[in-house]
């Protein structure tokens, strides 16, 4: 089970928005090629590929920035390109989504591309286009200049090295060293048999081939490759290494302790660029201020999702949301939001095509005529939102006694219920400030109210929504209890 999964929804919801990370490193474009296999070709033993459409994507560094503006923060990317049309092409696709890209361009070397040949779901085939030979000193002083511009506004680091040589051991000790003198996180994904360039980061983000290429340990001895992902951590000065280990999970790896947050069981399609999510993801987390276990945990799941898609398509805050959606059901204090929470609550399920169901009460003393109501609601819609009023409200409406159980307890107890999927508290005599703000498919009322009387009615029925009155259980209310409660028993 997740800890702290408040912090983590908070983050999500409203806290990512107003965080910048810094990608630098080696980008690329992703090309891909879809078709269909139907038959071997009778030139060679080859399986022949019916093109059906193709795409293209950002890759390597660009994949991590593009993951980073899916999440929902801001982006920017430093890197070298080519002075070609697939750089034209990789900042266009940037720019579109929301990344700030300050790439370099170096006049005579191509952009580095790699095309993706797709049957079905199986990858046939891969056309790497790509300059191997160093970039020059120019080149690097251009790229120290565009490092120390945007580590003035970022709030965490990303070195992510493909092997493409951006990231030598000069750019990568300058930028850590910068990111680290103003307290900001730096977190690096390795490509390099030595991880001695990387000194002094965060953490590192190897997989276990990586990580056994540098330890020299097989990867088959799974204990002593991480005793080893330990000591790395304490020589390298870093806070902690964070190995990826596929089906296995992820491991923190701490100089006198670990930390293994297992995978959650998907079907993988493709692992392209999972490592991307998973740093893009722990950078932000760490960004937000959640403690690394924590953000180790968030990562795993954004992961999970990565390897569900074909191709290099970045994870969305919204999927996180929804894949920690079962676990936040089963702790009630999660479901009691504020008004901004619950808008972005009710975007994350319009966005699964879920309908939303609303309404509201003081409910005071919980008895079975709000439970049937609850229940009722709960069958119009595939989310039910309980607005509740405060206890300020409360004591307006019904006088100076009430209520008898505070807003908070109440708050509590209805979000414990199964049928119910968020509360929200208002100070207002009547939800239509918080109906306005959720937009509901259905409002729900008891057989006491008529749809004229209804608030939100006209509302709701101006989006398309309507209103639904269901029977009220007879004999039943808070004001009938409580006086039931003060009426003295007549003995006989």
């Amino acid at each position: 089970m997740i800890q702290d999964l408040h912090a983590i929804v908070d983050l999500i919801e409203t806290g990512w928005t107003g965080k910048e990370v810094l990608v630098i490193g080696d980008v690329m474009l992703d090309r891909y090629t879809w078709g269909e296999v139907e038959r071997v070709s009778p030139e060679a033993p080859v399986p022949v590929v019916r093109v059906l459409h193709q795409s293209e994507q950002p890759g390597g560094a660009a994949n991590v920035a593009m993951n980073i503006a899916t999440l929902g923060a801001k982006a920017t990317l430093v890197g070298f390109c080519g002075d070609d049309t697939e750089a034209h092409t990789l900042e266009h696709l940037l720019r579109a989504a929301a990344v700030r890209p300050h790439l370099i361009r170096m006049s005579g070397q191509p952009t580095t591309t790699k095309l993706r040949i797709i049957g079905g779901k199986q990858q046939m085939i891969r056309l790497d286009r790509e300059h191997v030979d160093g970039y020059s000193d120019e080149g690097f002083s251009g790229l120290k200049a565009q490092i120390d511009t945007a580590l003035r506004t970022a709030d965490a680091v990303i070195l992510s090295d493909y092997g493409k040589g951006v990231l030598s051991e000069d750019i990568c000790q300058y930028a850590i060293s910068g990111a680290r003198s103003r307290s900001i996180p730096v977190l690096v994904d390795p490509k390099q048999r030595s991880f001695q360039r990387y000194r002094g980061a965060t953490t590192l983000c190897p997989n276990l081939s990586e990580l056994s290429t540098a330890a020299g340990i097989s990867t088959r001895d799974v204990d002593a490759l991480l005793s080893a992902g330990q000591q790395m951590a304490k020589d390298l000065g870093l806070d902690a290494l964070t190995a990826t280990m596929s089906e296995k999970g992820i491991a923190l790896l701490r100089p006198q302790s670990r930390f293994i947050a297992p995978a959650a069981a998907r079907q993988v399609f493709d692992v392209s660029g999972a490592g991307d999510t998973v740093i893009a993801t722990l950078a932000l987390a760490l960004a937000g201020g959640l403690q690394m276990e924590t953000a180790v945990q968030l990562a795993n799941i954004a992961a999970g999702i990565a390897v569900s898609k074909v191709g290099t398509v970045p994870v969305s805050g919204d999927e996180l949301l929804l894949s920690i959606m079962p676990e936040i059901g089963h702790q009630a204090s999660e479901k009691v939001l504020t008004l901004d929470g619950l808008r972005a609550r009710a975007h994350t399920w319009r966005k699964a095509g879920e309908q939303i169901t609303f309404t509201n009460g003081c409910f005071d003393i919980l008895h079975i005529g709000h439970i049937t109501l609850l229940e009722s609601a709960r069958r119009e819609g595939d989310r039910l939102v309980v607005g509740i009023n405060s206890d300020r409200s409360v004591s307006d409406l019904k006088g100076p006694s009430r209520p008898i159980v505070g807003e908070r307890e109440r708050a509590q107890i209805l979000a414990s219920l199964s049928a119910v999927d968020a509360v929200v508290i208002f100070n207002e005599p009547t939800p239509l400030r918080v109906i306005e703000a959720l937009r509901p498919d259905v409002i729900v009322k008891g057989g006491d109210y008529t749809e004229a009387t209804v608030v939100g009615a006209n509302e709701v029925r101006s989006w398309g929504g309507r209103v639904k009155i269901v029977p009220t259980v007879e004999g039943f209310s808070t004001t009938r209890i409580i006086a039931k409660a003060n009426t003295p028993e007549i003995s006989s």
